[in-house]
């Protein structure tokens, strides 16, 4: 049963994350390049790393959240593989193209070590709480181990198949999310201006056919439904930067497959230009792309 757990970075989502691994009764070893983060993590309860070498090394686990393929690679082949002792199970839970997860479990599986990529839905709220949910890429016998420390920050872990397959759902489920939202915004943008009241459109179309998560779990309108970013002036949540990102990994995930997605493709459009229209934009929740209407 794993016992220590290194977690390296310790961003908005890895803070809250690690926080709950030690409230379910993992030993944590942190470490991160900044200061502010590190002395978070102290707070929260777990042990502070010199270096995420020196994490690695006094671990039977590792867990990774890092901005992009290109941050996870580069710490796996310096640092994760070559420090890292037989039997340690490994878990990246960043969000990064399907290629570099597929290429960085390759290249555990040939130094004989478990591996799973498992990145998350729910955003920074649901990290805090520990009720995300996992998407997970990996051999049985990694899933199964993972599993154990997955739940200890998530409320939902799906198995969704190979090396690479938990990269594919992300992708895939927060390419639906964008677009969805984007037209939940013009809906409710579309009733406001026929007369209708939103409260009322919300009423109808949350018990009708055009439900969707977007509007009865995340309205982007200020007062509707359930609290959300909307309610906050569209601080906190899930950046529309990151939004971005997603999508991006979505449209080479599709090119790299000849797939068609036209509606993936006008939403990555949408979110581009938004978060190059104002440099405060791309730290707002996504949600807040209504306000382009």
């Amino acid at each position: 049963m794993t016992k220590k757990i290194a977690f390296i970075g310790l961003g908005n989502m890895g803070s809250g994350m690690a926080k709950n691994l030690v409230k379910n009764g993992f030993s944590v070893l942190a470490f991160d390049l900044s200061s502010d983060a590190m002395a978070m993590a102290k707070e929260n309860g777990c042990e502070l790393a010199e270096s995420a070498k020196q994490a690695v090394e006094r671990c039977d686990a590792v867990v990774t959240m890092l901005p992009a393929g290109k941050h996870v690679k580069g710490i796996y082949e310096e640092t994760v593989l070559p420090n890292a002792k037989s039997g340690t199970l490994l878990l990246d839970c960043s969000t990064i193209d399907v290629a570099t997860a597929k290429e960085v479990g390759g290249m555990a599986k040939a130094q004989g070590l478990l591996m799973v990529d498992a990145p998350v839905s729910g955003g920074t709220k649901a990290a805090g709480d520990g009720t995300l949910t996992f998407m997970v890429g990996g051999e049985n016998t990694a899933f199964e181990q993972a599993e154990k420390v997955l739940s200890a920050m998530g409320k939902k872990i799906i198995h969704a198949g190979e090396c690479g397959a938990g990269q594919s759902a992300k992708i895939c489920n927060n390419m639906l999310l964008g677009a969805s939202m984007i037209a939940t915004c013009e809906a409710f943008q579309l009733a406001e201006k026929l007369d209708l009241d939103p409260q009322v459109f919300f009423d109808i179309a949350s018990n009708a056919s055009g439900q969707t998560w977007s509007m009865t779990s995340y309205c982007p309108v200020k007062g509707v439904g359930p609290a959300s970013p909307a309610d906050n002036d569209f601080a906190g949540g899930f950046a529309a930067a990151l939004m971005v990102k997603d999508l991006t990994l979505a449209m080479q995930g599709a090119e790299s497959v000849g797939a068609k997605v036209p509606m993936g493709e006008r939403a990555a459009e949408l979110y581009r230009a938004y978060c190059e229209q104002a440099q405060e934009n791309g730290g707002l929740d996504f949600s807040s792309i209504i306000k382009t209407l």
